[in-house]
């Protein structure tokens, strides 16, 4: 399929001048029904994310806006994303790589991962990334050792309400330690540049990177005092897409509250500002076509039927654990009588129920071998499916114009 430059997610359909414009969705749906892919599969309209990330960097215009890999490494996207000029945040050596592989320069890639093995620094710093986060002590002192003179970022705890998807405590440190390790930092011949944080992932707040802002600024102001001028405020990731019963308010209201933040905050030492969204350039842009394995019932009083499905928590919907990421669904039946259901993979794991306490209801008359699609299904899915849990492969990934 040729790219299009049309707006608003749209492409011309075929049949000369004058037709119609297509929707993403229809677009994904006319690959879907000429070219019937084996499932479960991912399809993922390229045009869509390079609109995304457009309305990303026009919303925030002066931020460095870093690419979240991890939320859809599709060689494809990355490579529409430097082509549009994205940076990108990389967690492990192969993400670096591939980034690399796909024209990005290593200038625009920041090892965001506090997590990392002295050679996976070493890794980094021999393929030209010099920009490295951190949270340790440990980590700064092989970051000084195995990438000398590089810039570092330390990463600080924060409060995530309003987040799906909160970090809890594994990644980042006290405001205090932060201070400290920026200086030793500086100490060991490495820039210390600035502070990172994250307000959690699927963030539905506006609000919610203030607290962090306000952390960073007073790091800032005793990092000044002792002589050491910090120049980077890495925002991490957060930023939001549209889910079933979640509709996050307009990416607008999000940059307004941020930019208040730092304005209230550092005041006219406004630092260079980074920000790392991943969910809120893909998620949207994909489709899952999965097919029904099984419709059963477990009891004569129960009403609910029991749909299995070709894909589950190990082949690419490790996010509907706890149902906290809840898919908006389309099946080749729609249109008639539903009826409740509970939805689960094909795994023989008892954990992999994908839907059970909230509430789904589709058609009647679903049975094997019709197709279910979860709809903005474009982020952490392909990224999150297991290499062959029970013989089943990873998820299956097609990129369309």
């Amino acid at each position: 399929m040729t790219e299009s430059s049309t707006p608003s997610g749209m492409s011309p359909v075929p049949g000369g001048a004058g037709a119609r414009l297509e929707t993403r969705h229809e677009r994904i749906r006319r690959f879907l029904d000429e070219e019937r892919p084996a499932t479960p599969c991912l399809v993922v309209d390229l045009e869509t994310v390079r609109q995304r990330f457009a309305a990303v960097r026009d919303a925030l215009p002066r931020a460095g806006i870093f690419y979240a890999v991890k939320a859809n490494p599709a060689p494809e996207v990355i490579g529409l994303l430097v082509a549009e000029g994205a940076s990108f945040d990389v967690a492990s050596p192969a993400e670096i790589d591939l980034c690399l592989a796909r024209g990005a320069a290593p200038e625009t890639i920041s090892y965001s991962n506090p997590i990392k093995k002295a050679a996976d620094v070493a890794h980094a710093y021999a393929r030209g990334v010099r920009l490295f986060v951190s949270d340790s002590e440990q980590d700064v002192r092989a970051l000084a050792e195995h990438a000398p003179g590089s810039s570092v970022l330390l990463r600080i705890v924060v409060d995530a309400v309003g987040s799906t998807y909160p970090f809890g405590k594994k990644f980042g440190c006290a405001p205090d330690m932060a201070t400290d390790l920026l200086l030793l930092a500086h100490e060991l011949g490495l820039r210390a540049s600035g502070v990172a944080f994250h307000a959690g992932s699927q963030q539905l707040s506006t609000r919610a990177w203030d607290g962090g802002i306000a952390d960073a600024a007073t790091v800032f102001g005793k990092l000044r005092a002792e002589g050491v001028e910090l120049t980077t405020l890495n925002l991490g990731g957060g930023l939001p897409a549209t889910y079933r019963g979640s509709v996050p308010p307009p990416l607008a209201d999000f940059a307004a509250g941020i930019t208040a933040s730092v304005r209230e905050h550092f005041g006219d030492r406004t630092p260079r500002v980074m920000i790392e969204p991943g969910r809120a350039v893909v998620a949207e842009a994909g489709v899952v076509r999965s097919e029904v394995v099984l419709v059963s019932r477990k009891s004569y009083t129960d009403d609910r039927r029991w749909v299995f499905l070709d894909i589950g928590r190990y082949q690419g919907l490790a996010e509907t654990e706890g149902e906290a990421i809840a898919y908006p669904l389309l099946t080749s039946r729609d249109g008639g009588a539903t009826g409740p259901v509970v939805l689960a993979g094909p795994t023989c794991d008892a954990d992999d129920v994908i839907y059970q306490n909230t509430r789904y209801d589709l058609p009647l008359d679903l049975r094997a071998g019709d197709h279910v699609d979860l709809v903005n299904a474009g982020a952490y899915t392909a990224s999150y499916s297991s290499v062959e849990f029970n013989g089943f492969g990873p998820l299956a990934v097609h990129c369309v114009r």
